[in-house]
């Protein structure tokens, strides 16, 4: 009986929210509001537009020069951020049209669409896949004799497949559970059973797509960046006098380094820190629903990342790769 209370009692707050933002009202508040939302939606629904092109595009530049081959988690990347802006599109798309919603083809356009579900689902993925191309680099740079030894192409494959499927698997349960359609309007992860299954699936979402890609990321690009010194070192030994060429082939491999760990761990951490802020602050009280347009600067952050990082970043990665391997 408590549990049912408590769901009541906060779908009712997140109902009276939502209509304070997004419904017609006569107060000047409510109107100015709803404008500034309606900003928000077509500012997000624009950087959907850019990433959509802009990785379409390096998808087609990968395939085309036969790279795709060569590294299928770049390829796999690039796929995963193409499809989270397409989805970006279609979701912030029908947000701006407004539609009301009603039978079971509602309710589905809910879940499926209106919460985010498909385009968060993509964007979790994104995030394994990242944790992945620092695990093959370094495994590759640091414990080559190893990764040839060891590592086969069906273990990509199946990463691949892991990155995809894992995003789906969470958000699909928790999308279903928590969502629901009343009076045309949909109310997405406004259902919870208690806080401490809010705070489980709050918890299990930052270490995941958040704190772990960060740790692991900044472990493998450091041992790599360290595994480069090494042998600059060893090779400067055997030399003493050295070449111009040398050393400058050595500088370029650092420096390459170090910018691929700072585009990967620093832009990744700025960037989608609002939004991990907040999901952490509905966790602390999840009766408390934040505003929508909050949410959507939050969102434009992260796909704004999305859009501008993953050029220079597969660049630098490929050019490190084939200088130190």
């Amino acid at each position: 009986m408590s549990e049912e209370t408590s769901t009541e009692s906060h779908l009712s707050v997140v109902m009276t929210t939502e209509q304070d933002e997004t419904m017609p009202a006569t107060g000047e508040t409510s109107s100015s509001s709803r404008g500034a939302a309606l900003y928000f939606e077509c500012f997000v629904f624009v950087i959907g537009v850019i990433g959509t092109a802009a990785n379409g595009l390096v998808l087609y530049a990968l395939v085309a020069s036969k790279q795709h081959k060569k590294h299928e988690l770049i390829l796999n990347q690039n796929a995963l951020d193409f499809y989270s802006c397409l989805f970006l599109v279609i979701t912030y798309g029908l947000k701006l049209a407004n539609i009301r919603l009603s039978g079971s083809s509602g309710y589905f356009i809910c879940t499926f669409i209106l919460s985010e579900n498909l385009v968060v689902s993509g964007s979790f993925g994104s995030s394994i896949n990242l944790t992945l191309i620092a695990i093959e680099r370094y495994l590759k740079i640091c414990h080559n004799v190893w990764s040839k030894k060891n590592v086969r192409k069906w273990m990509i494959y199946m990463a691949m497949v892991f990155a995809w499927v894992s995003g789906f698997i969470y958000h699909m349960s928790l999308v279903f559970e928590t969502s629901v359609v009343i009076d045309g309007v949909c109310y997405a992860y406004a259902i919870w059973k208690n806080p401490e299954s809010t705070w489980a699936a709050v918890i299990y979402y930052l270490l995941s797509s958040y704190i772990v890609v960060l740790s692991i990321s900044v472990f493998c690009y450091w041992k790599i960046l360290m595994k480069i010194r090494h042998q600059a070192r060893v090779m400067a030994s055997h030399n003493p006098t050295g070449s111009n060429s040398a050393q400058t082939q050595s500088n370029k491999i650092q420096t390459n380094v170090i910018k691929t760990m700072i585009l990967v761990c620093a832009f990744y951490a700025i960037a989608w820190m609002p939004e991990k802020i907040y999901v952490l602050l509905f966790g602390i009280d999840d009766n408390w629903t934040l505003l929508n347009n909050v949410y959507y600067v939050t969102m434009f952050l992260a796909f704004l990342y999305i859009c501008t990082k993953f050029k220079p970043i597969t660049t630098l990665s490929v050019v490190v790769f084939r200088q130190a391997v």
